[in-house]
């Protein structure tokens, strides 16, 4: 049988990313902004992450205007939905092989 150790996605190792996903999961799309304070990060910090996340497929970037304001919005895709999912089954049954 298979560590479940072994299932896990490094990509998700960070506090930031598990919250972008997380955030992604339960809404359609989040913006920049909402997503900043959701998750307590920098500018820097959380642009960084989320151009980690969209470089591997697992999110979506769109770039838009509301009046003259720029407005970027991020959605989860199907594959970063499937990984992210599997990411927390193989936590799951690593939690449950402890107990």
């Amino acid at each position: 049988m298979k560590n479940p150790i072994e299932n896990l996605n490094k990509l998700f190792d960070s506090r930031v990313r598990l919250g972008i996903m997380s955030a992604l999961l339960v809404n359609d799309t989040i913006n920049f902004n909402d997503l900043k304070e959701l998750i307590q990060a920098t500018d820097g910090n959380l642009a960084s992450h989320l151009k980690a996340l969209e470089e591997n497929g697992y999110i979506k970037v769109h770039k838009g205007f509301i009046g003259r304001k720029t407005n970027t919005t991020y959605a989860v895709t199907k594959a970063g939905e499937k990984a992210f999912k599997a990411h927390l089954e193989a936590l799951e049954k690593m939690i449950r092989s402890i107990e």
